[in-house]
């Protein structure tokens, strides 16, 4: 069921919304404040998973209805047979896939043409209409001043905003910068490093920030379970689901949060079962986020 319900609704009763909004999903109209503020509170701030990673199952787990995605360019682009789900995931994001292209590349990243790469990202991503991708967030290799070029060709080509990827070596006062100026940031750094778990608590102070200017994080490659009860991030992504294959688990789902059940000493996992069932359990969680984290 969907109400909607119109009406101006004050500040008074936000309490009162948020419970009856665990109850059923509802959709507000007609809302006053700035950039409707009680509306996001109710539906926005709920945590949406993106489910990441590449492996050869891929076309089994997509059966799976209502999951948010997100694909890599470099995989993407060459598996025609993806294109049509994209609009039919419930959503999706679509990384530059930079990394993956240089690792390929054999490391060389100087002599790779990234206006040829900017260009040819860009025309996929006009051509299939994709609303959510990211910058080639690739300040390490040639610094932030030709990312910001690279970055204004890319929105230039595509007609739309893309979502830039705050890294440490960017700043304080470069989170601010990209908070005021975009209403969706992410937060690279997180799986190789970057950003160690002592230094999680500064999500804190960034997500806050982030809130004053009504812009929305992502946080890559962040499923710390702990952490994601913890740091209310819009969104975040996840390749956990594939830890089960590598390092012998099995994962399910217990209704609020996901279990690890390793395998037996002297014993293996199934591949392509294991895939499965450990995307299908994390695909649960990724619901039971959207309506509770």
């Amino acid at each position: 069921m969907i109400i909607y319900l119109a009406g101006g609704v004050t500040g008074n009763l936000i309490a009162e919304w948020k419970a009856y909004a665990e109850l059923m999903k509802i959709y507000l109209a007609g809302l006053n404040g700035e950039k409707n503020r009680i509306g996001k509170a109710l539906l926005d701030e709920n945590m949406k998973i993106f489910l990441a990673g590449n492996d050869g199952y891929r076309a089994d787990r997509f059966k799976v209805k209502d999951i948010y995605i997100l694909e890599s360019y470099f995989y993407i682009v060459d598996q025609p047979w993806m294109f049509p789900l994209i609009k039919r995931f419930k959503g999706f994001m679509l990384d530059s896939g930079a990394y993956t292209f240089m690792a390929a590349e054999e490391g060389a990243g100087h002599d790779i043409d990234w206006d040829k790469y900017v260009e040819d990202y860009a025309a996929f991503v006009v051509e299939h209409d994709i609303d959510l991708y990211f910058e080639l967030d690739i300040d390490s290799l040639v610094g932030i001043k030709e990312v910001e070029r690279l970055r204004k060709k890319l929105e230039l080509l595509t007609g739309r905003p893309c979502i830039p990827v705050w890294h440490k070596s960017r700043g304080k006062d470069y989170w601010h910068k990209m908070i005021r100026e975009y209403d969706y940031v992410a937060i690279g750094g997180i799986v190789v490093g970057e950003i160690t778990s002592k230094e999680y608590p500064m999500f804190t102070y960034m997500l806050n920030e982030a809130r004053k200017e009504n812009c929305k994080v992502h946080a890559l490659g962040f499923t710390n379970l702990e952490g994601l009860r913890k740091y209310k991030f819009y969104s975040v992504d996840s390749t956990a689901w594939l830890s089960g294959n590598r390092f012998g688990a099995v994962y399910y789902f217990d209704g609020k949060t996901m279990q690890k059940i390793k395998v037996p000493e002297g014993k293996r996992v199934k591949t392509k079962e294991t895939a499965l069932h450990n995307f299908n359990e994390w695909a649960k969680f990724s619901k039971y986020a959207e309506l509770n984290l």
